[in-house]
């Protein structure tokens, strides 16, 4: 006989998960009991959200399925908000919450949430699991669910007799089969052939490349092709780092806090080739005034995504990989020097111009210097508000990632997905780069990088008020700062002390550098505090 408790956990093993990160809780102490006695690493965050945004940077940077896991009630309703920045960023998880016993369900009891009913709207499938044999077809759904077709979250809810229950013996199935969800993964022909004929007539063409390029593993094949077409490219944040920020034909992010040529470009362009992207309000504020100057041509593997922001003219569903090579093989095209003359000119005359400060640092400034400091493979996880607009327009990726929580904009996420990065690879450099109103929403997980010895850097954009909502005072409330301003901060310093790691205050570009090259000199955590003007502008 064999418990469900214990099936749970050969059914990770089965899926070749080696860490999780989680918080136990009474009716999931069965799962973490029978996992005590494995190889799989489970990691205690110190607050359950915290759990999902890990495993969401263990998975961006694995290309594997995160898991995450909590009890019920409290602790499955914290997990909440990680879950939904998976689902906005397409990020394939597993969340598995313990529940309460299935004959006490819908009676209000102790720590009793419907999670399932909770998550509904941004998970791609949850399971509320009703007998101790569906266990290995539920698991082996929900892997198969999160990483294939546009990769999302999946919950398993699983009440604590069924994970006590037992049935005679554990086989894990081979194969899926789910009625009615067939993800397509090859791009149709005519509609391939249709997009490289309107290529064909193009004179200025750009690739908007969006997250889905990273999530597919389609960097090497998007490089290549716009290496091969010479087409110019730009970005939405979740797409930073699908083509080198230093390369030639790579123009910044676009949006409402992007890089100005970058939005100049793709206003000007008669052909948008949109990969992977949706194109979201902060992307294009006016996606139907683009579409009627350009031709679009809409490549995602979620057909729901396909025209939903931006007017499309050649949708084509499949995966990205898939559908650049098949372009690759109809077009012989080459974008007109002409066009790439004009995005050069754009790209000197409306260069951003950077505010500094005496007495502090000039965080653009600083980010490219350290993006020149860091190792070319180096993983940099941002938070949400200025810090994240800093990062995005100045680090400099190369052969690294960029992570940060782009749909939902999430604050206090950098730390922790910086965490389950590290476990996902541990020799390269990872920054968590945040502002401090998001560093105190998440800096318990100090305790978590102490325990685990974890050599992760985190730099503190020191402004002393909520950056972004602050500077939207300015423009739009008459400079009301209303509930922004950073009151009393605590002394970083002797917070990290508190938990035996290193730290500095930087209070110039000067300092910032020196310091930022012995933290990346330390092999152990470091805490970098750059102390920034409170008036100083996203972009």
């Amino acid at each position: 006989m064999i418990s469900g408790a214990e099936i749970m956990v050969k059914c990770l093993q089965a899926e070749g998960v080696s860490i999780l990160f989680g918080y136990p809780g009474a009716v999931i102490c069965p799962f973490f009991d029978k996992l005590y006695d494995t190889d799989i690493k489970a990691i205690l965050v110190r607050q359950e959200q915290n759990a999902a945004h890990a495993a969401s940077g263990y998975a961006r940077a694995t290309s594997k399925v995160g898991v995450c896991v909590a009890t019920s009630g409290p602790g499955a309703l914290n997990m909440i908000t990680g879950i939904a920045t998976a689902y906005m960023d397409s990020i394939p998880m597993v969340a598995i919450t313990g529940q309460v016993k299935s004959d006490l369900l819908g009676r209000d009891v102790f720590q009793e949430a419907d999670i399932t009913g909770a998550c509904e709207s941004f998970v791609k499938h949850s399971y509320l699991v009703k007998n101790t044999a569906d266990l290995p077809r539920i698991f082996k759904e929900a892997f198969h669910i999160a990483n294939t077709g546009r990769p999302g979250p999946v919950l398993i809810d699983v009440p604590v007799d069924i994970q006590q229950g037992e049935i005679e013996e554990f086989v894990y199935p081979e194969k899926v089969n789910i009625i009615g969800y067939k993800p397509s993964v090859q791009g149709h022909p005519m509609q391939v052939k249709r997009a490289m004929e309107a290529l064909a007539e193009s004179k200025k063409p750009v690739i908007c490349v969006g997250g889905g390029v990273l999530t597919s593993g389609a960097k090497p094949k998007l490089r290549e092709f716009a290496r091969m077409t010479n087409i110019p490219v730009v970005s939405t944040m979740m797409g930073i780092g699908s083509m080198p920020s230093n390369d030639p034909l790579y123009v910044g992010m676009i949006g409402s806090h992007g890089i100005k040529a970058a939005n100049k470009t793709i206003n000007e362009s008669d052909l948008i080739i949109l990969c992977g992207a949706r194109v979201g309000d902060r992307t294009v504020s006016s996606p139907n005034q683009v579409a009627k100057n350009s031709r679009v041509i809409h490549i995602d593997i979620d057909p729901a995504e396909i025209g939903k922001n931006m007017k499309t003219t050649i949708p084509i569903v499949g995966d990205l990989k898939n559908v650049l090579a098949q372009m690759m093989k109809e077009t012989s095209y080459t974008a007109p020097k002409e066009w790439l003359e004009d995005i050069a000119n754009w790209k000197k005359e409306l260069a951003p111009k950077r505010v500094a400060f005496d007495g502090y640092v000039e965080p653009q400034g600083f980010l490219e210097k350290l993006s020149a400091q860091l190792d070319k493979k180096s993983i940099l996880v941002a938070d949400v508000g200025q810090n994240q607009i800093w990062c995005a327009n100045s680090f400099k990726v190369a052969d690294g990632r960029f992570f940060t929580s782009g749909g939902m904009g999430t604050m206090g996420y950098s730390v922790p997905a910086a965490v389950g990065a590290k476990f996902a690879r541990p020799s390269r450099d990872v920054i968590a780069v945040c502002g401090d109103g998001a560093f105190q929403m998440s800096m318990n997980e100090l305790a978590t990088i102490a325990q685990n010895h974890l050599n992760v850097k985190i730099i503190v954009m020191r402004n002393t008020v909520l950056g972004m909502v602050h500077e939207l005072q300015d423009f739009h409330y008459n400079s009301r700062y209303a509930v922004t301003e950073l009151d009393e901060m605590p002394d970083f310093a002797k917070i990290a002390a508190a938990y035996g790691i290193e730290s500095a205050f930087a209070s110039s570009n000067e300092e910032a550098e020196m310091y930022s090259e012995k933290m990346l000199k330390s092999n152990k955590p470091f805490l970098l505090v750059c102390n920034v003007h409170p008036n100083t502008p996203s972009r």
